[in-house]
């Protein structure tokens, strides 16, 4: 399911295999994901080398709303990826946001956490580094 990259070309969830991947489907008007939204970049530093961190915008006007959004919060490791057609959601299943999917370094959906989370609180790092440990 092809999504838009930050470099304006196509991207898909299948480019980052080889690695454990955290996707967030988020929107600039949904409240909990603009919450979670530096919490997300704090894991992603944290965990950087060991767990890829993808946000994925559901704003169906593109980079009008979320290009302003990321400058204003100038985020260190999170990077603007676009879904105006809402496929993903459709694709992943997801009927809420924000959505946050982890997924195994060979592609396979572990778990999912539907609704905001602090992403640098003990919860989360107990289900993230649970997650990493494992093999396969």
């Amino acid at each position: 399911m092809p999504f838009v990259g930050p470099d304006g070309g196509p991207a898909t969830l299948t480019k980052f295999r080889g690695k454990p991947l955290l996707v967030n489907l988020w929107a600039t008007w949904c409240a909990p994901c603009v919450a979670e939204m530096p919490t997300l970049d704090a894991l992603a530093q944290t965990q950087k080398g060991r767990l890829q961190v993808i946000v994925v915008s559901q704003d169906m006007t593109g980079r009008k709303d979320v290009d302003p959004f990321f400058a204003k919060y100038k985020f260190k490791m999170l990077q603007p990826y676009l879904d105006k057609d809402n496929a993903l959601p459709l694709a992943l299943k997801s009927q809420t946001l924000p959505v946050t999917i982890f997924y195994d370094s060979n592609g396979k959906e572990r778990w999912r956490v539907s609704g905001g989370m602090d992403w640098t609180g003990q919860g989360a790092s107990q289900l993230v580094e649970g997650s990493l440990d494992q093999k396969g």
